[in-house]
């Protein structure tokens, strides 16, 4: 998403973060696998794993999770509806993908379980990025 945003000219206009709804990694560098199938696409992977905070919820417009299960978890911490209302399904936004579709976990999907999961994320970070640029009358 990074990426996307500094290609639009969109750099500081745009603030991303990711968490996770739990803390098993927090404080760890993104998988190895995961770092290397970034730098083959020009990409650097250096954020730390954090876990999403009630708080959030007041520093962003969008929150985004990968599957069903963190959908649910997200909603159930909001603390109204309009918080609740700012959270969506990530492949939502991905407008080839069917409804209701979750990124599937990139650990388990073989040889090219990064890769297809990095042609996924990147089709709905391309989906978010113009949402937010319609919302937001970015050019």
């Amino acid at each position: 998403m990074r990426k996307l945003i500094a290609d639009r000219g969109f750099d500081g206009a745009i603030a991303i973060d990711s968490a996770g709804t739990g803390a098993y990694h927090a404080g760890e560098a993104a998988d190895a696998r995961a770092r290397q199938t970034a730098a083959g696409r020009g990409i650097r992977l250096d954020s730390i794993a954090r876990q999403f905070e009630r708080r959030d919820f007041e520093r962003f417009d969008y929150v985004v999770a990968m599957d069903r299960d963190n959908l649910r978890e997200l909603r159930d911490l909001a603390p109204n509806d309009a918080a609740s209302s700012k959270v969506h399904l990530f492949r939502s936004f991905d407008p080839a993908a069917p409804d209701g579709a979750e990124v599937p976990d990139p650990y388990y999907g073989g040889e090219r379980g990064f890769d297809d999961v990095f042609d996924i994320c990147e089709a709905a970070c391309r989906g978010l990025l113009e949402q937010i640029a319609r919302d937001h009358g970015l050019g």
